[in-house]
């Protein structure tokens, strides 16, 4: 099977998720078949399945990914909601290695000090409040972040967010991240 180290940029950038992914390996046979089942799902819709491959995406910090990913959504995904998805990556990248920290360290007193760090994104995304923590809650699940985790799931609960959409973001972000981790190292 050929990779997509041998691909030109112009057709890297016309490659959908199901391409990307059927260009791994026979070992990563089990990614493909979930990545195809995320992608054919309907439960989540299209804003939230296709919003959360793109924070996903983003937060994998894997360009053949994100480019893979972008290409997908392309006129599936308002641009508001791209870039809440993109916005979302972003503030993650930040806030799960602050807040981790905080988690980690012995030291308490670090949980009782500002974070004094700008994320105006989480207060208005523009987006529904509800889709935008679901991304960053996918995301905080890449990064190993529990205390983000916490966060976010909090006020997906507060907004009637059922256990099975927060599991299926949770899927989403782990295929995302095995897809880009194997094809790293091809």
């Amino acid at each position: 099977m050929e990779g997509l180290s041998s691909l030109s940029d112009r057709e890297m950038n016309e490659m959908s998720l199901k391409q990307f992914a059927d260009s791994l390996p026979d070992y990563a046979k089990d990614l493909r078949l979930n990545l195809g089942s995320l992608l054919g799902d309907q439960m989540l819709g299209d804003q939230r399945k296709y919003g959360l491959l793109l924070a996903c995406a983003h937060g994998s910090g894997y360009r053949p990914i994100v480019v893979a990913a972008e290409a997908e959504v392309e006129g599936k995904l308002s641009a508001e909601a791209a870039n809440a998805a993109r916005a979302a990556a972003a503030v993650m990248a930040m806030n799960n290695v602050y807040y981790r920290f905080v988690h980690l360290a012995s030291n308490p007193e670090y949980g009782t000090l500002p974070a004094r760090l700008r994320m105006n994104v989480i207060g208005n995304p523009g987006i529904d409040k509800d889709d935008f923590e679901l991304f960053s809650l996918a995301v905080s699940a890449m990064n190993g972040c529990g205390m983000c985790i916490d966060s976010h799931e909090r006020v997906l609960q507060q907004h009637g967010v059922k256990a099975e959409t927060i599991q299926a973001a949770a899927r989403i972000a782990a295929v995302v991240k095995a897809v880009a981790t194997v094809h790293a190292t091809l």
